[in-house]
């Protein structure tokens, strides 16, 4: 799916470019054109929930992530679901789309969960395996590494590997 919304914008982005540069107006005004949104180059709303989806149910599972007793306990207790709608919105929002994150920031909601360099590097290979899965371009996939990255001050707890 997302590899098609992809593949369907690419064409759409050359087809639009074809176009431009042989009307004489746009060849000749200068302009520069905007650029996308990650959250558009993306494919929008429907193909990042799927790769949330997927990322979710990777993470969710993982033995060495559930090795930590305070993860597992937050597994249990929070259902996959309402995970995957709050990851959702937040990456649409970070991405540049239209969604609201409405739940608590980062540094708030993962205190508790006492989070390793060892687990915050297990989640990062879970989430390119299945940014790969999805075949997301790598400057996509930089851009939300990024993102993520941004966030890890305030979720990694523990320096221990």
């Amino acid at each position: 799916m997302f590899t098609r919304n992809m593949n369907l914008w690419a064409s759409l982005c050359f087809v639009a470019i074809l176009l431009a540069g042989s009307h004489p107006a746009v060849a000749q005004s200068g302009a520069q054109p905007k650029q996308q949104s990650l959250y558009d180059r993306l494919g929008g709303l429907a193909p990042i929930s799927v790769v949330v989806s997927d990322f979710i149910d990777a993470l969710v599972p993982d033995a060495i992530l559930n090795a930590n007793p305070a993860i597992d306990a937050a597994r249990k207790r929070v259902p996959a679901p309402y995970l995957k709608y709050h990851v959702t919105a937040m990456v649409c929002q970070a991405t540049g789309g239209p969604c609201q994150y409405h739940g608590r920031g980062m540094k708030e909601s993962h205190a508790h969960l006492n989070i390793t360099e060892r687990e915050w590097d297990r989640m990062v290979i879970l989430f390119k395996e299945v940014l790969a899965k999805h075949k997301v371009p790598a400057k996509e996939t930089q851009e939300l590494l990024e993102i993520v990255g941004s966030t890890k001050a305030d979720i990694v707890v523990s320096h221990q590997k």
